[in-house]
Parts: structure tokens; sequence; C-alpha cells
């Protein structure tokens, strides 16, 4: 059930979406029914921070994959900006374009958030772990760019 502050806990159906990626194609979360999926939602493009999360993914894509996990980014960015971080950085897993942050606030990674003390609105750096069912079996929201595929990993035994 998705609690009073807008998060998503173990068992809660995963909200629907449908978003276009990095080249405008549509993408579904139907689309990975039957199958694990790893969602992680980050604040923006080209930063350090997103660099680092989107490279330890695209590192460790091969064994999630193994392990039956597909993985997919959700950022406000538009398409243009992230065919240009694929390109640069060499992503090989769907970047998806959720300009009006209508699926991050579904998710509950979009809201209220600390930043260098003051508190700001935005992308909480978030990750659902969705089972081929559609239901989630991990949402972990506040996430460090740095070892959170690591931790993801442990978490998973994968």
């Amino acid at each position: 059930m998705v609690t009073d502050n807008g998060r998503l806990s173990p068992g809660d159906t995963a909200p629907a979406f449908t978003l276009p990626d990095a080249d405008g194609s549509p993408v579904s979360l139907s689309d990975f029914r039957g199958r694990s999926l790893v969602v992680y939602c980050y604040p923006a493009a080209g930063t350090p921070g997103c660099t680092k999360q989107a490279c330890d993914f695209r590192d460790n894509l091969a064994d999630l994959d193994g392990a039956g996990l597909a993985v997919i980014g959700i950022s406000p960015d538009k398409p243009a900006k992230l065919a240009k971080f694929r390109d640069a950085e060499g992503l090989t897993f769907p970047l998806l374009s959720d300009e009006d942050r209508s699926v991050l606030t579904a998710y509950g990674a979009y809201g209220e958030k600390k930043m260098y003390g003051k508190t700001v609105t935005g992308v909480i750096r978030s990750t659902f772990v969705i089972d081929a069912d559609g239901r989630i079996d991990l949402a972990m929201y506040h996430v460090r760019a740095t070892g959170h595929v690591a931790k993801l990993r442990e978490d998973l035994g994968v």
C-alpha cells in the first residue's frame, strides 16, 4: 500500500507507466511483465552522481541480466539529453523521460528532500525492484549514487 508520504512498500502493485526512451520510443512497465525489473530514479543525466550510478548499473548489467533482472532508469530529462548521456557513457539499458514527473511522483521518488542542509523539491534518488507479476519486491529511497548497485546486488543475492 502507498504510505501517507507517497512511498511504495513491498507487495504494492507497481504504478503502471508508459514513457518515451532516449529515442522517443514508448516503453511501458507492461513490456516487462513476466520478468523482474530494476527501476532506478535519478535527478539529472550527466551530473557526477548520476553518471557514477548509471555506469555502475552498466558495469553490472550482465550479472543482473543473468539473474533475470532488466534495468531501466527514469529522470525528468528530455529524450535528447538522455540520448546524449546514453551515448557518452555507453549505456545499454533504457533511460526514460518523465518530464512532467508524474511517474516519479507515483513512485514516491519526487518531492521534498534535504540538499546541502536545505529543504528542496526534486527527484529523490530511489530504486525499485518489481517482480514478474508487477508487484514491488524492494523499494529503496534516498539511496547514494556511489556503492548503491553493490548494495542492491548484495540485497538481491546477485
